[in-house]
């Protein structure tokens, strides 16, 4: 099937980086990447042909035409008008499907001619308000979904976006929903007072389906999400030692909105670790520091719960023991996207924009594709091994690890006061070698393999390459990958 494209008319210097979020958006998302493709001027060659020639004639040969309006209004190129309102009129004339999306609500800064362009695009269709790209990007998500379902090339809506079976708007609550746009204009500004009636907040939020709450509407605000979405709940489970063997300690199942799954989720194990508290030196409340870092707990398990896929009978399940934790869910990655790409800058491709963009309004999540990257410097600033990301069978697994070396653990290992250093080192900055224990320690050559050596026959450090500069030495557990109990 030939794909249907998508122009982006703006000023360019204005919306560089949206313009580049749309296009990565509609090409990263599974679902939108099989009926479009995004044409940005600035991506093709140069060409002995005109500027003004070359983007009309994109806009003749779109399907839909998607405009960003700003402050600015653009330098006038013909008949006193700029490039982007060209491109609008010449959308309009040739009957495009035509989506605008107006950046601010102040318009106060916006150019007289902007402004009246605006103005002149209100009285022909519906525009949409954003702020930043997240909302943008998933208020055209739900527009181009729509126009999937309009053209009937879409049959059945996503998940997200599909009226929930069963449902009515008698089983949304009304208290969660205010409780929502209070956190939200608190945390980002969000345009809708916490008064708003029902169906306008769910209408903004792109929530509705033929009149029925869809089901990210019902995950999000429901009375009892699992009575139509058993799967939806978080099972968390805790055990002593390092395999999962009956008796479980201590077993919950978790059911709620995704707001109270994260919530309960996250105090189930924050409530299992070591934790300190601080002195009142600086703050008049005490600070309080857990074993494992807060924020690389909540991340794992939001993003469990954002990105799984609902369609599974599997629910995320969230197992502490004793030396990791670890964080399934049902799912698996977008192709575009590795479990080793995602240990540097990556795009944010939410499997379920219309539940993650909530969750990003309340400060759950980010929607910059920086969770991974949070949960790798939280851990690496605690002292602890870098998080594992995993595929396995179907799931996505997220693993913490806990510090297993303690001063507890090393007092029975007969471990010299160098080793000790040694190993702190390692804690801190995830490697060592054999220079550097020597000018830590003061330790000769000789003392330094030997050492080594010893800390490798303990289990406690593994060692990378053989000789030569690149060789060097971690915690064991994190080398250790294909652990059986991991199964």
């Amino acid at each position: 099937m030939k794909k249907s494209i998508i122009f982006v008319g703006s000023v360019q210097k204005e919306f560089r980086e949206e313009r580049t979020a749309i296009r990565d958006f509609v090409r990263g998302d599974a679902l939108l990447r099989r009926f479009f493709d995004v044409f940005l001027f600035e991506d093709i060659p140069a060409s002995d042909r005109k500027p003004d020639d070359v983007y009309l004639d994109e806009v003749d040969r779109c399907r839909v035409y998607v405009g960003l309006f700003g402050n600015e209004y653009g330098t006038p190129v013909a008949n006193g008008k700029s490039a982007t309102e060209l491109e609008f009129d010449r959308a309009t004339a040739k009957k495009k499907t035509r989506l605008v999306f107006v950046k601010g609500s102040d318009d106060t800064d916006r150019h007289p001619r902007m402004l009246a362009l605006i103005r002149k695009i209100g009285s022909q269709l519906v525009r949409r308000r954003f702020s930043g790209i997240p909302d943008l990007t998933a208020a055209l998500y739900a527009a181009l979904v729509e126009h999937l379902e309009q053209t009937g090339h879409l049959r059945t809506l996503p998940f997200d976006a599909s009226a929930c079976d069963g449902a009515t708007m008698d089983d949304l609550s009304d208290e969660k929903l205010r409780w929502f746009l209070g956190t939200a204009r608190r945390e980002r500004n969000y345009a809708l007072p916490g008064k708003t009636p029902r169906e306008k907040a769910l209408r903004h939020l792109n929530l509705i389906d033929r009149g029925h709450p869809t089901h990210a509407a019902v995950l999000l605000f429901g009375e009892e999400p699992q009575r139509f979405l058993i799967a939806s709940e978080v099972k968390c489970l805790h055990f002593h030692g390092t395999e999962v063997r009956k008796p479980i300690p201590s077993y919950q199942v978790f059911k709620g909105t995704v707001f109270d799954l994260v919530d309960q989720a996250v105090d189930f194990v924050l409530s299992k670790v070591a934790r300190s508290v601080g002195t009142r030196e600086h703050s008049v409340q005490a600070p309080v520091e857990y074993e494992l870092p807060k924020e690389a707990v909540r991340e794992a398990i939001v993003n469990a719960v954002a990105h799984r896929d609902y369609a599974s009978n599997a629910s995320v399940q969230v197992m502490l023991f004793a030396d990791r934790l670890e964080v399934w869910n049902p799912g698996e990655l977008p192709p575009s996207l590795t479990p080793e790409l995602l240990r540097g800058p990556h795009a944010s491709i939410p499997r379920n924009p219309l539940i993650a963009e909530p969750l990003f309004l309340a400060r759950y999540i980010e929607k910059a594709g920086t969770g991974t990257l949070d949960m790798i410097a939280r851990c690496r600033e605690a002292g602890l091994p870098e998080p594992d990301f995993e595929q396995r069978a179907g799931q996505w697994v997220v693993t913490l690890w806990r510090d297993w070396l303690t001063e507890q653990a090393m007092s029975r290992m007969d471990l010299s006061d160098k080793q000790k250093q040694g190993i702190a080192f390692v804690k801190a900055n995830g490697r060592i070698t054999n220079r550097d224990y020597r000018e830590l320690t003061g330790a000769i050559i000789r003392t330094a393999s030997r050492d080594f050596e010893d800390l490798v026959s303990k289990g406690i450090l593994g060692k990378v390459g053989t000789t030569g500069r690149s060789a060097h030495y971690v915690l064991a557990l994190k080398q250790d990958t294909n652990r059986t109990n991991r199964t």
